[in-house]
């Protein structure tokens, strides 16, 4: 390792929360060229986003506190300048990078540096420590830490730390081979191209060999996402991609509920090669009713057939249970009559008096098969006129899905700005669908996830 190094050691604290999507509250960069700190730069940034409760015990970094410090923009110039040609240190650095090129990546800037992690280098250099976090690491070698959790004071026990290890890599060939370069995209340039020209939008794709055949069909919340995912992965479905793909067209749809009905009828009428899977019924398991000896309306989930009526369907048996646990509570059904508690006496919760004692023949017939209707009645769209309203494409547009007398009929989209009251010029707007059990299971299911945000109007 030549003494030209040069090195931004640094800390940062964030918002917690979902992966890439945290925000920066600190950050404390000191420039050290191998002999002393050159350059430092500390302060407080504004997430413009929430901060998780236990981050704020942690740190003790409130939004309060965040309200007037600047916000990543415009301290983007400095951090940029003061890590300019440095290799970037930390303490668990793939985080501290990460973070950064996040908050760059949002501001439409590549952001590449080389990095050293301390941890790694620790291991290597100290090993056999009962523990490699910063304090207790710290501690353990006697370098003084003040503001624990606080963007400064973990900076500067890590350049302590830092100190220490150069001095211990005698040789400096253990730094040296630890410093990482960040490899460039594995992705071939005719891919990268396709993608480039995709949106991050909600729709449905469809990949296209060299003389323009549909090899593949799928539906994403964000194509470019999805497509990206195709052309990197590694499973023998993403390679044989990879192998044949040629281009990729795509048609946007807003509503995921509209990308589903479109993707499950693309499949069928085209059969792509690589659309095997999906080609089978999408759904496993259904919701039955029957009335037992005294009356009492029971419910079952069973293996779907295509013969019995059902109420609604699932994708497995897993989802339909969580489905049976949560309308017991909701509507305060019997576990016996559900199924879901076997026993010749009563169930589970009637002795935690929350049953009101169907199992035992105490609640009257009448009043537990009227809540048992109210939820067969929900779930079920068995003669129902119905538009499902969802998003639409654009800002002032709305998507529709539209049942009659219980058969879905189509989809289409239309302008909020033209109210449209009138049934037979909504049809005549629909795009007309297939009405299959494929389709009704989507319907059912999408409505049951997101029943609180879609507007479901009767005609």
């Amino acid at each position: 390792m030549t003494k030209d190094n040069i090195y931004a050691i640094l800390d940062i604290e964030t918002t917690g929360g979902k992966f890439n999507e945290e925000g920066i509250t600190e950050i404390a960069i000191y420039k050290y060229d191998g002999h002393e700190i050159v350059d430092q730069f500390i302060s407080l940034i504004n997430p413009e986003r929430e901060i998780q409760p236990f981050v704020v015990n942690l740190t003790g970094i409130n939004s309060k506190m965040l309200r007037n410090a600047p916000k990543f923009y415009e301290v983007a110039k400095r951090i940029v300048e003061i890590t300019d040609d440095c290799i970037i240190v930390a303490h668990n650095s793939s985080f501290d990078y990460r973070i950064l090129k996040t908050e760059f990546k949002r501001l439409g800037f590549p952001f590449k540096r080389q990095t050293l992690c301390t941890v790694e280098l620790s291991k290597q250099l100290i090993p056999d420590m009962p523990s490699y976090s910063l304090g207790k690491l710290t501690r353990s070698l006697g370098i003084a830490i003040s503001d624990r959790h606080r963007a400064d004071g973990d900076a500067t026990a890590t350049v302590k730390l830092f100190k220490m290890l150069l001095n211990k890599d005698l040789k400096k060939q253990i730094i040296k081979q630890s410093v990482k370069t960040e490899q460039k995209s594995k992705i071939a340039s005719n891919l990268r191209a396709i993608i480039e020209e995709l949106p991050t939008e909600t729709g449905v794709y469809y990949i296209h060999n060299e003389i323009g055949e549909i090899i593949y069909i799928g539906k994403s919340n964000n194509i470019k996402k999805r497509i990206t995912q195709h052309f990197t992965g590694t499973n023998s479905k993403s390679k044989k991609i990879q192998t044949l793909v040629h281009s990729v067209t795509y048609e946007r749809t807003g509503s995921e509920l509209v990308a589903l009905l479109k993707e499950s009828e693309e499949i069928k009428k085209n059969k792509p090669i690589l659309n095997r899977a999906l080609r089978k019924t999408i759904f496993t398991h259904a919701l039955y009713q029957f009335k037992d000896t005294n009356g009492y309306i029971n419910l079952r989930i069973d293996k779907a057939t295509r013969e019995e009526r059902s109420i609604t369907t699932f994708s497995n048996r897993q989802s339909a249970k969580s489905f049976m646990q949560n309308i017991s509570e909701q509507y305060e059904l019997c576990e016996k009559l559900l199924g879901l508690y076997k026993t010749n006496t009563s169930c589970f919760k009637y002795e935690v008096k929350e049953c009101h004692g169907a199992c035992v023949l105490e609640e009257p017939v009448d009043s537990y098969n009227t809540k048992v209707n109210a939820l067969v009645e929900l779930h079920s769209y068995e003669n129902k006129n119905m538009l499902i309203i969802d998003r639409g494409r654009y800002i002032d547009e709305k998507s529709v899905v539209v049942v009659e007398d219980g058969v879905f009929k189509g989809l289409g989209f239309f302008d909020l700005n033209h109210q449209i009251n009138n049934k037979d010029v909504l049809l005549s707007l629909i795009t007309p669908m297939t009405n299959n059990r494929d389709n009704q299971h989507i319907i059912q299911s999408y409505v049951r996830r997101y029943k609180k945000r879609l507007k479901i109007i009767s005609f």
